[in-house]
């Protein structure tokens, strides 16, 4: 007898001034889900400071609950804030979170929530995204901090998206990882959202364009690819959540990209700490971490040989560049 995972739990934290689409993309894709799949998938909760009803920038809104009054089983969380979240300041918000990670909770951000978590000291050592409204103050105020002008970005235990219809994008990547890309591909036809963007869209050409592929189950691996930078998936996973066996999914890398499926994610992961060496004062050990290489020694080597260069040297290079504090400015 097949055994029923029970539904992700997923809560959703409004701050005042947010916006009701962003919050609504996210949550829309949940509910079509549980619709598509005839079980319920993902259980929604909203909360806030003081309960009840609780407006949006546009006078709707939802109902919450306190979140001091609220559990702390959830498996994610994400904080929605509209306005300007970088004065946004609640002791008892901050508690609430902390409580929240120390049970392992995964955190996220919508649009200035992203901002609220970075101040709080929660994105340290993590890649994350944010309304492009916030992302020169953030710079400003914390050159450490991994900012990215992307639609979203998943980062192991941390979740974060630009806002607006950006959170349909994130969502489809989170249940893709989950219950497969063919199944989240239904989801997002059901809200007519037949272009289905990456998180690097609004800096880079389609993945059809940037690999010049055609195949369907090539474009969702590679999807797949760049939002398990930190955590990589297995040949297996890559291949049952893109809808074909790791065999066919390895023979159609070989056929249009010219080079074995695995050396080509590797190959990503590098690209990805060749950029956050330079352009990131985060040490060289987190970057190995942040971009799913479990030891500093092997990281070296891989980087290595694929540019020529150490890790260290690479880094020493990027010393030269009187912006090396900041990620770069798009």
């Amino acid at each position: 007898m097949t055994r029923i995972s029970p539904p992700t739990r997923i809560g959703f934290i409004l701050t005042p001034g947010y916006s009701l689409m962003s919050v609504a993309t996210a949550v829309e894709p949940l509910r079509a889900a549980n619709l598509l799949s005839e079980r319920p998938l993902y259980q929604s909760a909203f909360l806030s400071e003081t309960g009840g009803f609780m407006p949006s920038s546009a006078n709707g809104g939802f109902h919450t609950e306190p979140w001091g009054q609220a559990p702390h089983d959830f498996d994610l969380i994400f904080v929605a804030a509209g306005g300007n979240p970088m004065i946004y300041d609640n002791p008892g918000l901050l508690r609430y979170l902390r409580n929240l990670a120390a049970r392992g909770v995964i955190l996220g951000g919508i649009s200035g929530g992203s901002a609220i978590l970075a101040r709080y000291g929660m994105m340290d050592g993590r890649r994350f995204t944010v309304h492009w409204q916030h992302v020169q103050a953030l710079r400003d105020f914390y050159p450490h901090l991994l900012v990215e002008r992307s639609l979203y970005v998943i980062d192991r235990d941390r979740y974060t998206c630009a806002g607006g219809v950006a959170a349909l994008d994130m969502m489809h990547a989170m249940i893709a990882s989950e219950h497969g890309a063919g199944f989240a591909t239904n989801v997002s036809d059901w809200f007519i959202h037949t272009d289905i963007r990456t998180s690097s869209d609004p800096q880079q050409s389609s993945l059809e364009q940037q690999y010049g592929i055609t195949h369907p189950a090539l474009v969702a691996a590679i999807g797949l690819m760049n939002t398990h930078l930190a955590d990589p998936l297995t040949p297996q996973q890559l291949g049952t959540l893109s809808g074909q066996s790791a065999r066919n999914l390895q023979r159609l890398f070989n056929q249009q990209l010219g080079e074995p499926m695995m050396q080509f994610y590797r190959h990503l992961r590098l690209e990805k700490a060749n950029e956050l060496l330079q352009q990131s004062a985060l040490p060289i050990a987190q970057i190995a971490l942040t971009t799913g290489f479990g030891n500093a020694a092997h990281f070296s080597r891989s980087f290595a040989a694929r540019f020529g260069v150490t890790p260290a040297q690479r880094r020493a290079q990027g010393l030269t560049s009187p912006t090396v504090r900041f990620l770069r400015m798009e």
